[in-house]
């Protein structure tokens, strides 16, 4: 059990109410484990993926960008070990026409009496447990037939893998030197759930940085130590982020080390994987060197010796990141003075999906009209709210509750005196701002603020 409680239930009421994430297909009653991002949702989302990409492709000059298909020649699939391979033990019952990963039984309810396992009353019949391939099939071209059949691919690595010499000789990069992408991947999972935390379709933003061998272990810990400051940046937490290393019976047959960050939910879903750094060794390009007939080693023409590569990756999950910054943003707070409290999103200003809402007070003495011109200006520096209905103080709760770091009010004397109060969301506080001077008293707070960021490079 966590220390911090168990927030989704009251966090995927919030993040429908203020269009953050939906039930895909909800009118006609949703699809299982697959959510769409609203309006909120995809400036998150896009806010953290974003991050990501400035950190390890934009101000590195040893790091190449790449967006490969998400469809693939089958073959990279029987190299990679994914057809032969990446299965879970399933299991079926008899009785509730349930299924359950034979391997995570112990952590499964019974949907007929959820204060039980499966197996542990006498309604249950579970059979015995069958592999399960994960991936998902379709088939490429007018037949469906077995010589036309292709995958989802259901990680973004192996793309990377097989243009490793294409970019390689493109960018005229040398060892060491990594490609990162941000993609779609597809799991036909077992049992998914837990919001947008297990699902079948989901995005991962990876990186692989080829080294020499007998560099990895020391290029592996610099990667560790880099990705654990990264997550600091976006406002996650210390205490609830923790490494957990991957034991010899955990550990892929062709790893050498791996770590994953776990971030803490909260609640019986407790620490659990955000992110792994991986020392792969070479096995990802040797397999594809063996199956596809072409040398995939890099030659370095200084030293006078050729290689494969070792592999340290680097692999993120976009959905589990943006639902890490939600949980940890979430407060539920007492305001003296008001008996109904508050509920707002602390979100990290870099990330918020809004940074400013602009409000007139009242709806009379040209306030509309100073607040739809300063908004439309803002507008062109960051996305800003405009929102006139209601009392003040529930604009103010609806823009908490949406993360918005800051809230500009056009009052009386604003109109008077060109100036306009700033209100901050995490503490309420407020300052007086010449109009003039908004956007650039906002843009230093948020440039400010990516400083932090600056810090995912150290010892990298």
């Amino acid at each position: 059990m966590s220390a911090y409680p168990d927030v989704m239930d009251t966090l995927v009421s919030l993040a429908k109410r203020r269009g953050f994430i939906f039930q895909s297909s909800e009118i006609y009653g949703g699809t299982g484990s697959v959510w769409d991002y609203g309006p909120l949702g995809v400036e998150l989302k896009n806010n953290v993926k974003t991050r990501w990409w400035q950190t390890m492709v934009r101000e590195r000059d040893d790091v190449e960008g790449l967006d490969a298909a998400i469809l693939m020649h089958p073959k990279v699939w029987e190299a990679s070990g994914h057809v032969s391979g990446f299965s879970d033990p399933l299991v079926d019952c008899k009785a509730c026409k349930a299924r359950f990963r034979a391997d995570k039984i112990g952590e499964a309810v019974c949907p007929r009496k959820p204060s039980k396992k499966p197996g542990e009353h006498g309604d249950c019949q579970l059979t015995e447990p069958r592999m399960f391939n994960l991936m998902f099939k379709t088939f490429m071209g007018p037949v469906e037939e077995s010589a036309a059949v292709v995958y989802l691919r259901p990680e973004t690595a192996q793309g990377i893998f097989v243009n490793f010499l294409n970019v390689q000789q493109a960018t005229r990069q040398k060892v060491p030197f990594g490609i990162a992408q941000i993609g779609k991947a597809f799991r036909n999972e077992i049992t998914p759930g837990n919001f947008t935390f297990r699902t079948r379709e989901f995005e991962q933003m990876e990186m692989q940085f080829f080294v020499e061998p007998g560099t990895d272990m020391e290029w592996f810990e610099r990667w560790k130590a880099a990705r654990l400051e990264w997550h600091l940046g976006l406002g996650l937490s210390r205490d609830r982020l923790e490494f957990h290393q991957h034991e010899p019976n955990e550990l892929a047959h062709y790893a050498r080390a791996a770590f994953d960050i776990n971030f803490d939910f909260g609640g019986t879903l407790g620490f659990q994987e955000i992110e792994g750094v991986h020392n792969r060794s070479d096995f990802d390009l040797k397999q594809h060197q063996e199956h596809s007939g072409k040398r995939l080693e890099y030659v370095d023409q200084a030293a006078n010796k050729r290689y494969l590569p070792y592999v340290i990756e680097t692999s993120v999950g976009a959905d589990r990141v943006t639902l890490a910054t939600l949980v940890n943003a979430l407060r539920e707070e007492v305001v003296p003075g008001e008996t109904e409290g508050r509920t707002l999103l602390a979100l990290h200003p870099a990330i918020a999906p809004i940074k400013a809402g602009v409000f007139p007070l009242t709806k009379k003495d040209g306030q509309p009209e100073m607040a739809e011109k300063l908004a439309a200006a803002l507008r062109k520096k960051f996305p800003v709210f405009y929102d006139e209905a209601g009392a003040i103080g529930r604009r103010y709760r609806r823009q908490d509750e949406a993360g918005t770091p800051f809230g500009i009010t056009i009052d009386p004397a604003s109109t008077a005196n060109d100036d306009v109060t700033i209100r901050f969301r995490d503490d309420m506080g407020q300052i007086r701002v010449s109009t003039s001077k908004v956007a650039q008293v906002i843009g230093d707070y948020l440039a400010a603020d990516h400083a932090t960021a600056e810090a995912s490079k150290a010892g990298v």
